[in-house]
């Protein structure tokens, strides 16, 4: 790309405020904390519900940014860079998208759904790229900011599109169909995922279909749903299962080792086709894959050589730990330019560690000369302060003199025959590679080695439940996350680093030693100890930790030791016993805490605090009404006899939500983040952030009359499979889930634990489960939920998260 600001200028007929208008534009931003923002890059100022763009700009200007698109200009930064003026910054995103779309004339495929979309997409890749330079979207840019940034990434070289589009209400679609405007449309299966979105089934759909308005081919599965709503004037490449007059007849499909034959019957000529996939939603979405070759006139033993060599699509960037006390960021399923841009902005996000090194394979379908390409990857990996590349493929090796620090191998097997002479420790690494380097051997050498049960994070909800309640918020409202008790259970210091990115406000922890955890870990944000113990104030001072007072002797004491260090204006939390009665000033101590403070420069109360008791039960709303009426009398005394202006909160996740009017200057997100909530209404808008997984280590067979476990608490009345389980007490599985109370997901079906818990081991009855050893369950996640757990065991959803060992190994991804 290279576009001058007139131009853009005039293509989203803006009015222009800057200093030079002819400065050619190379790529496009809306992300403030990418550190690939340059003086070419145009930076859309995108204003959504919870964030405003615009607020960053100073910031990038600073380093040197100077190109910007704008509903407005913010004070005092009018003759600092150059501004184009638009109405509505996304659409302007757009509509620059649609621009840079119509300058391409190749095929493009546009592919939507409920499900499937990402897996057909890469699928599709794999197939076709022996045959086409394919550009497509890097991971699962469908939204519509994501859909414009994967248009704008092609080049001159491509000559085949493959775009997904996802939505998740009405009025969307219109958009990106302009933006993709695809020559060739692929409709995945339609199911249940984003319905709160939609009136009804029926309105998704037709919703859906906008997509395909001016497509010469809509491929899908024939279904009675969806043919109602397809244009008289579409022309459509339709299969089935079960209706013969589909285009393409499904007759019989053959599952034989873990392989499934699908028969097919297509212009009264049959044939059929193997992939290494036994599951149904794999056999739909390659049949879709199927349909686009057969659109395209492959023919069917090319189709046959192909689709045999279809993979498990990961989706996922994983954060993990590594050997030698360093964090592993694993992304070996694939290697392109674009991907690879959004896994260094993801590295960034995670700065336990300073050095940073990047793993990398040749890279493919680019669209560019090589020389071209690898000097672009060599900016990139300037721009994001990379301090070592390890290089492995012929063409990275002949482009080693790009890197600073660089070492290369031919080959994967080459860089583990020198894996022991090459020091690991103590440093972030990215390992991304093109599926055929298979950098899994890379990853397994990395990784530290931990028991087979993991705890697996997603961030991307983390940042969604974060979004959620940030929308509830008015202007100006500050918010506080809690990542006290290693973030729930979740971990705290990979949350903390997301948190920061996302820019809250202050992080609060409840012990000192959490907080120089997470210094350490290089963390900015302020963070609030909300239980610090006399003993901790003097490492609390030196490690820039603000504390929460909350008693008359801890005052004294702090302001004794500030004394002694000649601190000024060091940071402090007043918090106030409103009715908890847990910690914090009560009435009669407040004309004694006001006098202590007044006129003393040591410290600076940056904030008044209380906690509310009932927030979250509806039948005791007028304790908590009595609780804010006092805070707000006794915070207001404080203010007004100090004379201090301090931020104010009382409201935790439930508060958020059930006292709206009541935010003051700051609110407290605390479980809500890790996607729990008390009201069910609430509940089916958070998304689920933690699956603690296991594998089935035994599966043995017990006659009527048997036991199984310590006491035999458990005797089988008739002939059971029981599958044995790597998870026990140890790990935070409670004893009372034990002799049918709890359950497992086996391949999606419940699983009663047989028997008492175990220390490390809990066995479970999979009699009517077709699983076997080595296979994947779920201890909790979205089925079974936290929530459920803690029902069956008369508690509350923090008890169960917190419990998790620490020797569950935490994997964070996106």
């Amino acid at each position: 790309m290279s576009i001058s600001l007139k131009k853009i200028v005039s293509v989203l007929n803006a009015s222009w405020l800057g200093l030079k208008n002819e400065t050619e534009i190379e790529n496009i931003s809306i992300d403030s904390r990418s550190l690939q923002n340059s003086p070419s890059t145009l930076f859309f100022a995108i204003v959504g519900a919870n964030n405003d763009a615009h607020n960053y700009i100073e910031d990038l200007i600073s380093i040197g940014v100077q190109n910007f698109v704008v509903q407005y200009v913010p004070e005092g930064l009018e003759e600092k860079a150059n501004f184009i003026l638009v109405q509505n910054s996304l659409k302007a995103l757009q509509q620059f998208a649609v621009f840079y779309r119509n300058k391409f004339e190749f095929p493009v495929i546009g592919l939507t759904g409920s499900n499937g979309k990402t897996i057909v997409k890469e699928w599709l890749n794999f197939l076709l790229s022996p045959d086409f330079n394919v550009i497509r979207s890097p991971k699962s840019y469908n939204s519509q900011v994501g859909v414009p940034l994967s248009i704008v990434a092609i080049n001159e070289k491509h000559n085949l599109g493959i775009f997904e589009a996802g939505i998740s209400t009405t009025a969307e679609m219109q958009h990106l169909e302009k933006v993709i405007q695809p020559t060739i449309g692929v409709l995945t299966n339609i199911g249940s995922s984003h319905d709160e979105g939609f009136a009804s089934i029926e309105e998704k759909i037709q919703e859906k279909l906008q997509l395909f308005d001016h497509a010469e081919i809509l491929i899908y599965q024939k279904n009675k749903l969806v043919d109602p709503f397809i244009k008289p004037s579409s022309k459509t490449f339709s299969w089935s299962f079960e209706d013969q007059n589909a285009d393409v007849y499904i007759y019989n499909k053959e599952i034989v080792n873990l392989e499934t034959v699908i028969y097919y019957n297509y212009g009264g000529a049959k044939s059929h086709f193997k992939i290494p996939f036994v599951d149904r939603a794999s056999i739909e979405n390659a049949i879709s894959c199927m349909m686009v070759l057969l659109y395209l006139k492959y023919d069917s033993a090319i189709i046959q050589a192909r689709m045999g060599l279809l993979f498990p699509v990961e989706m996922r960037l994983k954060v993990k730990n590594g050997i030698n006390n360093c964090t592993l960021v694993d992304d070996s399923y694939s290697s392109d330019f674009q991907s690879l841009k959004i896994a260094l902005d993801f590295l960034e996000s995670q700065k336990q560690f300073q050095n940073k090194t990047v793993i990398l394979s040749d890279i493919f379908q680019s669209g560019l000369v090589n020389e071209e390409l690898y000097e672009r990857v060599s900016q990139l990996i300037i721009s994001n302060n990379v301090n070592r590349v390890i290089g492995i493929g012929d063409t990275i090796s002949d482009f080693k003199d790009k890197f600073a620090n660089c070492i290369t191998y031919n080959n994967t097997a080459e860089f583990i025959a020198d894996f022991e002479h090459i020091d690991f420790s103590n440093e972030t690494i990215l390992v991304k590679g093109a599926r055929s380097f298979q950098f899994e051997e890379i990853v397994a050498l990395l990784e530290e080695k931990t028991h087979e049960t993991v705890l697996e994070i997603n961030l991307n909800a983390i940042s969604y439940n974060l979004n959620f309640f940030k929308s509830k918020l008015k202007p100006g409202v500050k918010i506080m996350v809690m990542v006290k008790a290693f973030g729930y259970g979740n971990g705290g210091l990979e949350i903390a680093n997301l948190l920061e990115h996302h820019n809250v406000d202050y992080l609060g922890v409840a012990f000192a030693d959490e907080g120089i955890s997470l210094k350490h870990g290089g963390i900015k944000t302020p963070i609030m100890v909300l239980n610090p113990e006399n003993t901790s104030f003097g490492a609390i001072i030196q490690h820039q930790l603000e504390p929460e007072i909350y008693c008359l002797k801890g005052l004294h004491a702090f302001l004794k030791i500030a004394k002694q260090k000649n601190l000024k204006d060091f940071p402090i939390h007043i918090k106030i016993d409103t009715g908890m009665h847990r910690l914090g000033f009560e009435v009669d101590t407040i004309p004694e805490l006001i006098a202590t403070l007044k006129g003393n420069n040591t410290v600076k109360v940056k904030s008044i605090l209380s906690h509310l008791a009932t927030s979250d039960d509806p039948l005791q709303r007028d304790f908590a009404v009595s609780q804010i009426n006092l805070f707000e009398e006794l915070s207001s005394q404080i203010v007004r006899e100090l004379a201090i202006n301090p931020i104010r909160h009382i409201l935790n996740t439930s508060g958020i939500s059930n006292f709206p009017d009541n935010q003051f200057n700051m609110v407290r997100l605390g479980i809500g983040l890790y996607g729990v909530s008390n009201d069910p209404k609430e509940q089916k808008y958070l998304e689920t952030v933690g699956t603690l997984k296991s594998v089935i280590s035994q599966v043995r067979v017990i006659q009527a009359g048997e036991s199984v476990g310590y006491g035999r608490k458990f005797v089988a009345n008739r002939v059971t499979r029981v599958a044995t389980i790597p998870i026990g007490y140890a790990d935070g599985i409670s004893r009372g889930l034990g002799n049918g109370v709890g359950y497992i997901n086996v391949k999606d079906q419940k699983a009663r634990i047989l028997g008492n818990v175990c220390m490390d081991m809990i066995m479970v009855d999979v009699t009517e489960i077709d699983c076997t050893e080595g296979d994947s369950v779920i201890v909790f996640g979205d089925k079974p939920t936290v929530s459920y757990i803690a029902k069956k065991l008369n508690t509350i959803p923090y008890e169960i998260l917190t419990s998790i060992s620490q020797r569950v190994k935490r994997v964070f991804y996106r």
